[in-house]
């Protein structure tokens, strides 16, 4: 007997995957920066207030996500600021 709820049953049966609660974190810090800020932010402040908005029972254990997180989207800006240099700074 399984102890998941129908609707659990459900979202399994249809493969539906629902985001980590550090992907939920970091899109709604994301999606408060996008408004307070609309002509742009650092991807560092995004992770400051997805961190910040945690209990701090969560904080130790969301460190590691939201570091990896930001290490990613880092990653991807360099590359594609390189490759915009490449390109001779045209698109």
């Amino acid at each position: 007997m399984s102890d998941l709820t129908r609707f659990e049953l459900l979202l399994r049966a249809s493969d539906v995957r629902l985001p980590s609660a550090w992907q939920a974190v970091w899109a709604e810090a994301e999606d408060i920066m996008r408004i307070e800020h609309p002509h742009g932010y650092d991807v560092l402040d995004v992770g400051r207030l997805a961190f910040d908005s945690l209990h701090d029972d969560l904080k130790a254990e969301a460190l590691d996500a939201l570091i990896y997180g930001w290490w990613e989207a880092e990653q991807d800006r360099k590359a594609r600021a390189a490759r915009f240099e490449e390109l001779g700074g045209a698109l």
